[in-house]
């Protein structure tokens, strides 16, 4: 265990690694925010659950579509140019929303299609920082990515309910608009680390890299990845509310995100060896055969034991996804290829909970666990079929994995 935590000290040590990372951390502890703190302040505001999931519906599709869009820019112009201009306008389309001086659907899609997915820029910084010979570090460093993600979607929501609960609920917002243009800013600031740009010319060519079959791949696996999350959120509701026992909802998704955790320290913390895509596919299989039992089990111990199963794998296949996606296209590009992924995951996660909702309507939880299965199936297809896809190379013609 302390040889593991000494493989992260390490890391952090790296020139520059901590001084991009920290605030990226910071600032994706406010994306992790923003969600819910419309739905407190929006709830608040008309007293209708129904408009506050609308608004926060405009947001999650807003923020799915403009990453993309953001990320092209990013890699073309620089995160130093692009990214104060971006939080400038969220900050701006926040304030709006807080004030009510428009609509607060309007205000919600704003809100989304100005917030900067700043794990993908710190993803990208990790991809320039650690490579030639370090590049056997991304692993580690995309673990690290994983376990700051995991810690801002555990303790951001509830730090915005605190606030709702205290009678605040549009102090939960402004916190989270405050974390995200400071940290960002802080990002911004970094120089040293900021990805080299290219040229009008070469950045065209290696936008054709997004067409590839391994990176199409990797974002047909986190749509269905997403589709697993948006299925499970929904039938662990159904499942504890089915027997009478609304409050074991929370135990149960507690025992997956602990797991989460681990499993993201766990996997950076290992010694990488052998082909990343092999072990995609084997931790693809592995989430697939602890979610079948869900779509039989009845008993509340073994449900929570193969929740904790499933919630051990996924942060895996994150991490693989991100190794791959880097592996997968031109440095020109990276940044909007790890902001395509990203919503491919929300995309499949906002779906998903609609058909899943459906389905435990008729069929019960275990028929939207079963949804969550078939997700499951497919990424193990689609990995074992990636196993046949071939070594790319990088702009600068080195052999990459």
């Amino acid at each position: 265990m302390p040889s593991a935590s000494a493989n992260y000290r390490t890391l952090l040590r790296t020139s520059g690694a901590a001084a991009f990372f920290l605030p990226a951390a910071v600032g994706r502890l406010g994306i992790a925010m923003t969600g819910i703190g419309i739905v407190w302040l929006v709830h608040a505001r008309t007293g209708s659950y129904a408009a506050a999931g609308l608004v926060t519906g405009g947001f999650a599709v807003a923020d799915a579509v403009a990453g993309p869009q953001l990320g092209r820019l990013v890699d073309r112009f620089g995160q130093t140019r692009v990214l104060p201009c971006a939080l400038g306008a969220h900050a701006a389309a926040v304030v709006l929303l807080l004030a009510g001086a428009v609509p607060d659907l309007v205000a919600g899609v704003l809100v989304g299609a100005t917030l900067p997915q700043l794990g993908a820029l710190s993803a990208a910084r990790w991809s320039a920082l650690l490579s030639g010979e370090r590049a056997a570090a991304l692993p580690t460093a995309f673990a690290l990515e994983a376990l700051a993600n995991g810690v801002s979607y555990l303790a951001g929501p509830a730090l915005v309910g605190v606030l709702g609960a205290a009678g605040r609920p549009g102090a939960g917002l402004l916190l989270a608009a405050a974390l995200v243009v400071g940290g960002g800013l802080a990002l911004a600031a970094q120089r040293r680390t900021t990805p080299s740009l290219t040229g009008r010319t070469e950045h065209r060519h290696a936008g054709r890299a997004l067409l590839h079959p391994a990176f199409l791949r990797q974002v047909a696996l986190g749509l269905a990845l997403g589709v697993f999350f948006g299925a499970m959120q929904v039938s662990v509701t159904a499942y504890a509310v089915g027997r009478g026992t609304p409050d074991a909802a929370a135990p149960l998704y507690a025992a997956s995100n602990c797991t989460n955790l681990f499993g993201s320290w766990a996997y950076g913390a290992w010694r990488h060896g052998g082909s990343p895509r092999r072990h995609q596919a084997a931790a693809a299989a592995c989430l697939t055969l602890a979610s079948l039992p869900l779509t039989f089990l009845d008993a509340p111990l073994a449900v929570g034991a193969t929740l904790a199963l499933t919630g051990l794998v996924v942060p895996v296949l994150l991490i693989l996804a991100s190794v791959l996606t880097e592996s997968s296209v031109p440095r020109a590009v990276l940044t909007q290829a790890f902001t395509w992924g990203n919503s491919a995951s929300a995309a499949g996660s906002a779906g998903a909970a609609a058909v899943a909702g459906r389905v435990v309507d008729t069929a019960g939880s275990h028929g939207g666990f079963g949804v969550a299965a078939g997700a499951a199936v497919a990424m193990t297809a689609l990995a074992l079929g990636g196993l046949r896809d071939s070594p790319r190379h990088s702009a600068d013609g080195s052999l990459r994995r």
